[in-house]
C-alpha cells in the first residue's frame, strides 16, 4: 500500500502554497519527515494524498543574517543549525538544543520547523527558540506574516497554523543587543571586536540511554549589565499544555542582582506558574517539580558567566 499518490517538489513558497491548497486530496508539507512517514507507516496520522517536498525551496533553506535578526529556514536541518557559526554566535541556546534532538541521522534531516510545527510542550528546539523570543514567518495564499513564537501553540500537538493552506517558512532570531567596539591595538591598525552583553544556555535532565525524550529542558536568554539581570526570558519543558515561557519567574529576577534570594524568589514564581504533568513513561509531576530548581540554576549560572 502506498503511503501517498503524488508528490510535489515546488520551487518557491508561493508555488508550495499553490499545491497545498490545490491538491486533489489530503496535503502534507515533508522536509525531514522523521515523524511524519513513521507516523504514516504506523497509522497514527490520516492517509494523505499529496506530499509537498519543501527542501528544494530556497527560502525555507537559508541561515542568514538579515539586518539586525537571524533567520533560519524552517526546512534547514538542526545539524546544520547546531553546526552553524552564526547561530553559535548569537543563539547558543539554539546550538545545544539541536545538538540533543535525536541521534546523528535524525539530526541530519529533521528540521527545526517539523520540531516547532508538532508542538510538543518539551520539544528542544521550540524550548530554546521560546527563550530567544523569536518570531515565526508564516505564509499562505494572502501573503506571508510574522507571529511571536508564543502565540503560535493552541495544544499538545496544535498550532494556530492552517495546515491546508499554510506553512511555517522560518524563524527569525533578534541580534541587535550585541555589541560592536573598535579597539586599538597598534598605531596602524584598528580592530573590530564584539562584546556580548547577552547569552543564552539550554540544558536537559533525560534518562540515560542514548536517545531518550527530556524529562525536563530549560533555556534562558538574560541580558546582563554588571551584576544586574537587565532582561531575562525562561522558557521550560514541559511546563504546560503548550511550550512554557515562564513570565512571572521573569518579572521576579529582571532588574534585579542575581544572588540566592533573588533566585529563590524567582524559583518560587516559575513554580507558581508551571502546570507540570505525570508522564507515566518520563517522570511524575511530583519528580520534574523536585529536580526543575537545580535544572534552572545551572542553566541560569551558564548563561549568566557567558554575558560576563
Amino acid at each position: 500500500m502506498n503511503l501517498w499518490q503524488e508528490y510535489k517538489r515546488p520551487a518557491s513558497v508561493a508555488e508550495a502554497i499553490h499545491d497545498l491548497t490545490s491538491a486533489s486530496g489530503p496535503a502534507m508539507p515533508i522536509a525531514g519527515g522523521t515523524d511524519l512517514l513513521l507516523d504514516l507507516k504506523q497509522g497514527r496520522h490520516a492517509p494523505v494524498h499529496t506530499l509537498i517536498d519543501l527542501t528544494f525551496i530556497p527560502e525555507m533553506t537559508a541561515l542568514e543574517l538579515r539586518g539586525d535578526e537571524l533567520f533560519v529556514g524552517a526546512a534547514v536541518a538542526v545539524n546544520r543549525v547546531a553546526l552553524d557559526t552564526l547561530v553559535g554566535t548569537h543563539a547558543q541556546a539554539l546550538v545545544e538544543a539541536c545538538n540533543l534532538i535525536g541521534g546523528p541521522q535524525v539530526r541530519n534531516v529533521a528540521t527545526l520547523g517539523g520540531n516547532v510545527a508538532h508542538a510538543l510542550p518539551a520539544a528542544d528546539g521550540t524550548i530554546a527558540l521560546l527563550a530567544l523570543d523569536a518570531q515565526a514567518e508564516v505564509a499562505g495564499v494572502s501573503g506571508t506574516r510574522r507571529m511571536p513564537l508564543t502565540s503560535l501553540f493552541l495544544g499538545p500537538g496544535k498550532t494556530a497554523i492552517n495546515k491546508s493552506a499554510e506553512l511555517i517558512v522560518g524563524f527569525y532570531i533578534s541580534t541587535h543587543k550585541t555589541l560592536k567596539v573598535f579597539a586599538k591595538h597598534s598605531r596602524s591598525e584598528t580592530v573590530e571586536a564584539e562584546i556580548f552583553r547577552v547569552s543564552s544556555c539550554f540544558k536537559r535532565i533525560m534518562r540515560p540511554q542514548g536517545l531518550a525524550l527530556p524529562i525536563l529542558n530549560c533555556a534562558v536568554w538574560l541580558e546582563r549589565e554588571k551584576d544586574i539581570v537587565k532582561d531575562i526570558h525562561i522558557a521550560v519543558g514541559p511546563g504546560g499544555a503548550t511550550p512554557f515561557r515562564a513570565t512571572e519567574a521573569e518579572n521576579a529576577l529582571r532588574g534585579q542582582p542575581l544572588n540566592e534570594e533573588t533566585f529563590n524568589r524567582t524559583l518560587e514564581s516559575l513554580l507558581a506558574q508551571a502546570h507540570f504533568r505525570t508522564s507515566a513513561r518520563r517522570a511524575s509531576a511530583d519528580y520534574r517539580k523536585h529536580v526543575i530548581g537545580g535544572l534552572f540554576k545551572d542553566v541560569l549560572d551558564s548563561a549568566w558567566q557567558r554575558a560576563k
